[in-house]
């Protein structure tokens, strides 16, 4: 099992960056899909119609989200920590993840950089914050 660890840095407040990862309105913007969510610990979760799914751990708003990401059963559940730290140029997002199966890490990084963390960044960008 392997760890993912990945900065960005995003154009806005860290206020704003949160809400664009808990309201299931601003998360289908940013993903354009289908999304299913709940800000609040202990519920599950479905982000691009089913294509990463899991359950919300822990909400510190403004600061920092914790989830557990399921790839199938019979590997230990991959924990998701996102922490958002205030930046002068808005947020720097910390992005930290364990337990990525290795056969998978290659392909799943890399579309975890392109279009989570991507459409995050193209998101900000686009609003003009």
């Amino acid at each position: 099992m392997k760890t993912f660890k990945k900065y960005i840095l995003l154009p806005a407040p860290p206020e704003d960056v949160y809400l664009s990862l808990t309201k299931p309105q601003s998360i289908k913007l940013w993903t354009g899909a289908e999304v299913e969510f709940e800000e609040e610990a202990g519920t599950e979760f479905s982000f691009w119609d089913g294509d990463i799914v899991g359950k919300n751990l822990e909400f510190e708003p403004e600061k920092k989200i914790v989830q557990q990401w399921y790839f199938g059963e019979d590997n230990e559940p991959s924990i998701v920590t996102i922490k958002l730290h205030p930046d002068k140029k808005g947020t720097s997002l910390e992005f930290v993840q364990t337990n990525i199966p290795e056969e998978e890490y290659k392909e799943f990084t890399e579309g975890i950089t392109e279009y989570y963390l991507g459409g995050l960044a193209d998101f900000f960008e686009e609003e003009g914050f």
